[in-house]
């Protein structure tokens, strides 16, 4: 009896030990590409903000609200509001996943006044140089 016990001690310690490493390692690469991207300065910095205040990223958001071009103002607003109204608590959705959607919104809008205010700073500069 106490022979079977010891085997499944070791046993799920050696599970547990190899699911650790594995974890370990995960995490060291995605520190190795992380430190890579920004040495390359492949991050946007207007991104990087903006998902840190939000807590969310451009890509997540639009996979939440279920679309691909975030641009599309009209599919945005039409998956938003069936999205909230199937996820209120009175119908039985749930709240978080309600606030997810109110986020992935407000993350989507953000990203398009940015690109709104990018864009007639551009045209300025360029009736400016005219």
């Amino acid at each position: 009896m106490a022979k079977y016990l010891a085997q499944i001690i070791v046993t799920g310690a050696q599970i547990l030990g190899r699911a650790f490493a594995k974890a370990v390692q995960n995490e060291i690469q995605a520190s190795q590409h992380a430190a890579r991207s920004r040495q390359t300065g492949q991050v946007n910095n207007s991104d990087a903000a903006a998902t840190s205040l939000s807590g969310i990223s451009l890509q997540e958001a639009k996979q939440i609200l279920n679309v691909s071009d975030h641009r599309n103002v009209e599919t945005i607003t039409k998956n938003y509001e069936h999205l909230f109204k199937v996820n209120d608590k009175l119908n039985g959705g749930s709240f978080y996943l309600q606030s997810k959607v109110v986020r992935a919104k407000e993350r989507i809008d953000q990203e398009l006044q940015t690109t709104e205010a990018n864009s007639s700073n551009s045209s300025r500069n360029v009736e400016e140089k005219q």
